[in-house]
Order: C-alpha cells, then structure tokens, then sequence
C-alpha cells in the first residue's frame, strides 16, 4: 500500500499546512517518486526541492488518494473534483497550486 509522506497530521495525508477536510490528496515529486501531502512538506524532508511531474506522461499515476489509498491519473484526478474510487471529495483551490505539482 502507497503511503503518503510529509508532517503528517492523519493517516489521509492532511499535513500541517493543509488540513481541511478535502485535503486528502498527495502528489508525486517527479525527481523522488515519492508521494508527498504537499510540496511544503517534500521541501522541508527532502534533499531536493519538489520537481513538478510532466503531464504528458499519461498513464502515470501521480496522485495519491489519502482516503483509499489508490493511485490517479492526472486525467482520473481532474475529471470529477472526487476520486474515482472512493468518491472522496478534493479540495478545488489546489488548483490554484497546480503549477507547483504538474508541468
């Protein structure tokens, strides 16, 4: 089973700087291929800062669903605000960091 990373506040991948109930997604570091709550927590961990994962490679699976604990696509991810698996509900102002996360 995939486990989110970072400073974890529970085991759905809130973390200490983001902790509402729909943040429950975590997000893959292209360089690390590690699953991370948030970009803040890689950065603080890590050796390395967070590297954006590139959106052409499709069939990858960089976001980590904290509720179920399955894998997403990019396009899984966007396609309904909620995971496909589980029908967990995320946060929609994570896309104001999308560019932090994708490229």
């Amino acid at each position: 089973m995939v486990q989110a990373q970072g400073l974890l506040v529970d085991d759905e991948s809130r973390c200490v700087h983001y902790h509402s109930d729909k943040d429950i997604v975590a997000l893959q570091c292209y360089q690390c291929k590690k699953y991370y709550a948030c970009y803040q927590c890689h950065n603080v961990l890590e050796k390395h800062t967070f590297s954006p994962y590139p959106l052409y490679l499709r069939q990858d699976k960089p976001i980590l669903c904290g509720s179920c604990k399955n894998t997403l696509t990019y396009e899984e991810y966007r396609e309904k605000g909620s995971c496909p698996y589980c029908v967990a509900l995320f946060n929609p102002t994570c896309q104001s960091h999308h560019s932090y996360y994708f490229k």
